[in-house]
């Protein structure tokens, strides 16, 4: 059921779950259960997406220049960002190679060029189950030699004053100038959330390692509540909160550190030989929150 923009916009559902994915980055711009919103659009060009795929990895490469390999590469800005920022996926317009009420699969490929020294083809799969959207992202090495790759998701998740984040993780990066990753060291108290509590009103752009994938989101004021999985291979997580915004929050699985290229053991980057592959998946899972009695 294409409609919309073009026809670059298409709509899936199942049961309870509704999704509408744009070819456009192969982004979701809107996702509902049981009608209410728990994806909201706040990124990506025009602030239209509600989720993107970041590859051939995700976030900032300091100084847009690499060295691997024994041999020196160089980016260049791709959007408002002065760093080359998650990759060109979310920039670009994917083909829809299969189509069905329930199941969506993108591919892009792109070939090196002045922006960026990667060659690949990537795959989005978007698919609903039960109350599940699984997001299943795939890169393959199509260049000459071997380069580090990785892959992350960018949800933009509904936030309301009193959403409950659950997440655990043992080590916490700060943040320095140009968004990049400073130093890392035990979670601060702050963005301590093992125990399950409110978000913080804090400007927060930080990256998490040490994740076993899981994490929970309540929003009370909608009786909803989302599990969401990730597999092994997204390993890291960001979270990012602005203070002018209050209105969403992005947690996003990445399968190494932000500006991996330039820390110790490629920060969980991949390298892969041409024709290799890397992929990850992640799932969101929707269910009713129960209601809690008063006095209790």
């Amino acid at each position: 059921m294409n409609n919309g923009h073009g026809g670059d916009e298409i709509g899936l559902s199942h049961g309870d779950l509704s999704v509408r994915i744009s070819r456009r980055g192969a982004a979701v711009t809107a996702a509902t259960f049981r009608g209410k919103p728990f994806l909201l659009p706040a990124g990506g060009p025009g602030g239209k997406f509600a989720n993107f795929p970041m590859v051939p990895f995700g976030n900032r490469v300091e100084g847009n220049a690499m060295s691997f390999g024994g041999r020196d590469y160089a980016f260049q800005r791709n959007c408002h960002d002065p760093l080359y920022l998650h990759g060109d996926g979310w920039i670009s317009l994917w083909q829809l190679e299969e189509s069905s009420p329930e199941h969506m699969q993108f591919s892009f490929s792109r070939d090196a060029d002045g922006i960026s020294p990667y060659a690949y083809l990537a795959r989005q799969e978007v698919h609903l189950a039960g109350n599940r959207l699984t997001l299943a992202l795939s890169v393959e090495n199509r260049g000459e030699a071997d380069l580090p790759f990785g892959l992350g998701q960018h949800p933009f998740f509904v936030r309301t004053p009193e959403t409950r984040l659950t997440i655990v993780a043992d080590r916490f990066w700060s943040e320095r100038h140009d968004h990049l990753p400073g130093e890392p060291g035990p979670v601060p108290d702050d963005f301590d959330f093992s125990s399950g509590k409110p978000l913080p009103r804090l400007w927060m752009n930080n990256a998490f390692e040490g994740w076993d994938g899981r994490a929970a989101i309540a929003w009370p004021e909608l009786s909803i509540k989302a599990a969401l999985e990730a597999d092994a291979t997204l390993g890291q997580f960001m979270l990012y909160m602005r203070t002018d915004r209050t209105d969403f929050f992005c947690l996003e699985p990445m399968s190494h550190l932000p500006n991996g290229h330039h820390l110790p053991h490629l920060g969980g980057l991949i390298p892969l030989s041409p024709g290799e592959v890397l992929s990850g998946k992640v799932t969101i899972e929707l269910s009713a929150l129960p209601v809690q009695p008063e006095g209790r």
